[in-house]
């Protein structure tokens, strides 16, 4: 068909081919510096089938054994977890409010089905495990009410490695199942396939044989990833693009330090003459240096600070390779520029070094970075993982009557009332606490921001918060004690109001 059909320009001449090229772009060209660089046109799942394994076995394998590595991923997850993302019903009546609220904190050290953390500790482990391997599966795993649960309902996390993204065939119902997601005709998420057991851990007996896999339906599994592009499936892990320049930072870094070493290894050298030389063997008993390796070859330990003996003609020459000196420093920082870029994080968040910061550099990339936290912590975690999770475990307490104290009307008629909720995440800490308070206090006064939005940024509930300063004025009050801290009777500074000032002065005869 292509051979008949013409393009033509604006005033109907035809348009040679040759004008239709790629290389109006530079970017297009394929000439001697890009050649065929980059031309690949995989879609997004095409993409991760064949190599997803291997990047996620190449990103745990840095973050276990390069510190470097490690230590980004606890900064990450710290600053995007932190102690926990916390929900905040919005609902008017109070009463309704605070009991499901304490329902939840009651339920919420119930809710791994393994039993080793709470509900928050597992938004930390989902946000590890999407770290390094793209992705995290969260089964829900109904209980019966023998358990003993507050709640009858607890959330299983499995590594993604149990959905296998090779795994591509026709369902028996003649759904399509592609990379382990089983896909209805509408292209809707209908099961996963997942593994019985991790394909990487290895047992002397098992219930199941090697690869088997069983259906699970998709509104009891939970795949919480960061899609990167349209219509991706599957989770990258975050490291994948500085994988390759982390570990030959390692391998650079590593080399560095075994030169210093062998450099600081000899003291120097004896040389025997013809008379005084001795065999092999006898040097060997003599100074207990020589051995020989798994492949019977001969070698000779080095020590600091050794004084060796050659034989007669014996020579030892070292290679001498030019000292790096003072551009090291140099060097490994601008490295750890662009690997802290890759990952999200700031250079002093991945090494530590607060050399060179002041308080107007940390706070601007502490911003950047905190705008990406946040992000992923409302679009990614809080969307695919925390919502859905409330949502199961709402409707769970109210079928299982576990809120039959409460005054829940209308439930089934209403559920979208019920299930309006705010995920509050930890607030972040000061840079510089003076100015920051001012700051929030300037905005109260001035009517930019409310004292419950302030409060809700630093990740507290100010019906706590009122309730907690309610107590404490009114104890104070028992007692006659009279802090400068107290608004209704000291002045900013500290000094007495007036009013009560002159209380004070009546009460005392003054």
């Amino acid at each position: 068909m292509s051979d008949f059909l013409t393009i033509v320009g604006p005033t109907g001449q035809p348009i040679p081919k040759s004008a239709l090229s790629s290389d109006y772009y530079e970017a297009a060209g394929t000439g001697r510096r890009l050649s065929t660089w980059g031309l690949s046109q995989y879609g997004p799942n095409s993409a991760l089938s064949g190599s997803l394994a291997s990047v996620r076995s190449r990103t745990r394998k840095l973050i276990s054994n390069n510190p470097v590595a490690g230590g980004a991923v606890d900064s990450f997850v710290s600053n995007m977890v932190g102690s926990g993302i916390n929900p905040r019903w919005n609902l008017d009546e109070e009463e309704i409010k605070e009991e499901l609220q304490l329902l939840w904190e009651d339920s919420s050290t119930e809710m791994d089905a393994y039993g080793v953390s709470d509900i928050y500790g597992l938004e930390e482990q989902t946000a590890r495990s999407m770290f390094d391997g793209g992705a995290t599966l969260a089964r829900f795993r109904p209980r019966y009410m023998s358990d003993g649960l507050v709640v009858p309902l607890q959330v299983q996390l499995l590594e993604s490695d149990h959905l296998d993204a090779s795994y591509n065939t026709i369902a028996p119902n003649g759904n399509q199942i592609r990379q382990g997601i089983e896909w209805n005709a509408l292209g809707q998420r209908v099961a996963y396939w997942l593994l019985r057991e991790h394909p990487g851990e290895y047992y002397f007996q098992s219930l199941w044989a090697t690869g088997d896999r069983v259906r699970v339906d998709a509104a009891d599994v939970l795949h919480v990833y960061r899609p990167l592009r349209i219509g991706q499936a599957h989770g990258v892990p975050w490291m994948a693009s500085i994988i390759v320049k982390l570990n030959d930072i390692d391998q650079y870094d590593d080399a560095e330090v075994v030169r210093k070493k062998s450099a600081a290894m000899w003291g120097g050298f004896f040389t025997n003459t013809p008379s005084q030389s001795g065999s092999s063997d006898a040097y060997a008993a003599q100074f207990g240096k020589k051995s020989t390796d798994s492949n019977d070859r001969t070698i000779i330990a080095m020590e600091p600070g050794t004084f060796t003996e050659l034989q007669a003609g014996q020579e030892v020459q070292f290679s001498e390779p030019a000292d790096v000196g003072g551009n090291y420093q140099a060097f490994m920082r601008q490295q750890f520029l662009l690997v802290a870029r890759g990952i999200g994080i700031t250079y002093e968040q991945l090494t530590g070094d607060l050399a060179n910061v002041n308080y107007s550099s940390i706070r601007a990339g502490l911003i950047e970075f905190r705008r990406l936290c946040e992000t992923i912590q409302l679009r990614t975690l809080v969307f695919q993982f925390c919502r859905p999770i409330a949502d199961r475990w709402l409707t769970t307490a109210v079928m299982s009557g576990a809120t039959k104290k409460l005054t829940i009307k209308k439930y089934l008629q209403d559920k979208r009332k019920y299930h309006r909720i705010t995920w509050v995440a930890d607030g972040w800490d000061y840079v510089d606490p003076l100015k920051d308070v001012m700051s929030d206090l300037i905005k109260v006064r001035a009517g930019f921001e409310s004292r419950e939005a302030i409060v809700s940024l630093g990740g507290k509930d100010i019906l706590r918060i009122d309730k907690e300063t309610i107590l404490a004025n009114s104890r104070a009050d028992q007692n006659g004690l009279i802090h400068d801290s107290d608004p209704r009777k000291t002045e900013k500074s500290g000094a007495m109001q007036q009013a009560e000032d002159k209380t004070i002065k009546e009460a005392i005869g003054e």
